[in-house]
């Protein structure tokens, strides 16, 4: 049964993606009343330029007064999708001081403030929901934090940047450089006029840290996440993966440590097998792999950006947010009971594809792999190609700490034979 009174809500943001909420809103309102068990009513859109507002609103809605719409204390939801961290974290902290409950998709504010929000939620008792903040439509949060909320996950290795994995499988696929790539994916939309918060892995160090934040029930922030983003990836590179049967993609990676004592969060470009399911994830499509102790290896594929997409996942939380306003609960608020400390990066061990340009003469070899034993780094493979005096040499190591392949670089720079690190990638995903 439906009741008759407006469950009425505050949008924050109308741009792509904000449009689609209000679009969807108007044209499923019989469907959404009827699983929320109310209407849900619009009560205004707030915006910096009315002249710029996307979709066909009634004048009446719009406003400029962000903060007046939020403090007007009749409304029960307010969804956020102006992004940044100011205004928004004033908006969304007074919002909870009148009662509201709040869906944002503002990973950067999360990544930053998150314990702030969700305390300043908890104090009165106020839903927070942020399921579109990390791959767009991709159902991922929700899981971890309710259907997963009984086993132990060790593991959370994704691709959650949709511009960065366009690029990539452009530079794979077609042979294509990075800059030419790059200028595809702005035409098409897929990057901002700025990149740089995509190609220097800002986005997905964000969207690292709310996931470990859920996998690990312990505090991560934005700044514990190792970050390196795509700009140095080379067609020699991509070539060099192909020939070892991987290809190249931004990992999300965060993981529990063996000894269950603390977590890692990272994100770098790396190669994997061809053989691993997340290889054949392309354009600019999402898909994260999650390895849990009783549940074992799962995988959530979808856009992960987008209006329509990540509008559907805003909408998710504004039905369990409006249901939670009706029945009086309230959703799940932060787990931080674990509070595992975040390890540094020189702990994470995992593989190696070293590119090298040296001399072209007797000695070298033995010479780099001296380096490399000095350092206690396991060479699995060598392959060398030179000509003209100079040679090409890639290395591919056995698992080492981080900061062991740091010591040996390091020490090859210093070698006389070795002119320059032409490249540095991981391997993972085996």
């Amino acid at each position: 049964m439906v009741r008759s009174r407006p469950l009425k809500v505050a949008l924050l943001g109308c741009g792509v993606v904000g449009s689609q909420v209000a679009r969807l809103m108007t044209t499923h309102a019989d469907d959404l009343a009827a699983r929320i068990g109310a209407p849900v009513e619009l009560a205004g859109v707030a915006v910096r330029r009315p002249a710029k507002v996307r979709g066909d609103l009634p004048p009446g809605l719009v406003t400029t007064d962000a903060a007046g719409l939020v403090g007007r204390g009749d409304i029960d939801v307010v969804v956020e999708l102006i992004g940044g961290i100011e205004p928004a974290r004033s908006l969304i902290t007074a919002a909870f001081e009148n009662g509201a409950g709040v869906v944002t998709a503002n990973k950067a504010l999360l990544a930053q403030d998150g314990p702030t929000l969700h305390a300043a939620a908890a104090a009165h008792g106020a839903d927070l929901y942020f399921e579109a903040s990390v791959a767009g439509a991709i159902p991922l949060l929700r899981p971890l934090r309710e259907s997963l909320a009984g086993d132990t996950v060790n593991r959370v290795l994704g691709i959650v940047n949709g511009t960065t994995n366009f690029i990539l499988d452009r530079m794979d696929s077609t042979g294509a450089s990075y800059g030419d790539a790059l200028e595809e994916a702005t035409a098409l939309g897929y990057a901002e006029a700025d990149p740089t918060a995509d190609v220097e892995g800002f986005d997905a160090a964000a969207k690292a840290a709310i996931l470990s934040g859920i996998a690990f029930h312990s505090r991560v922030a934005l700044d514990d996440v190792h970050r390196e983003g795509i700009t140095e990836v080379t067609a020699a590179d991509i070539a060099s993966a192909r020939r070892m049967g991987c290809t190249v993609k931004l990992l999300a990676i965060c993981e529990r440590a063996q000894d269950g004592r603390s977590v890692t969060a990272r994100v770098h470009p790396a190669m994997i097998p061809l053989t691993h399911p997340l290889a054949s994830v392309r354009e600019a499509y999402n898909a994260v792999f999650v390895e849990a102790e009783a549940a074992g290896q799962l995988m959530f594929y979808g856009p992960g950006a987008g209006g329509v997409p990540t509008a559907s996942a805003v909408l998710g939380d504004l039905v369990a947010a409006c249901r939670n306003k009706i029945g009086g609960g309230r959703g799940p608020g932060e787990s931080a009971y674990a509070a595992l400390p975040v390890g540094p990066m020189g702990e994470v061990v995992t593989r190696y594809h070293i590119s090298l340009d040296v001399s072209d003469k007797p000695g070298v070899l033995a010479q780099v792999a001296t380096v490399f034993a000095g350092q206690g780094v396991s060479i699995d493979t060598v392959r060398q190609t030179g000509k003209d005096g100079e040679a090409q040499l890639v290395v591919v190591t056995h698992r080492a700490p981080d900061a062991a392949l740091v010591a040996t670089v390091e020490a090859l720079r210093r070698l006389d034979s070795v002119h320059g690190v032409a490249s540095i990638m991981r391997v993972e995903g085996e």
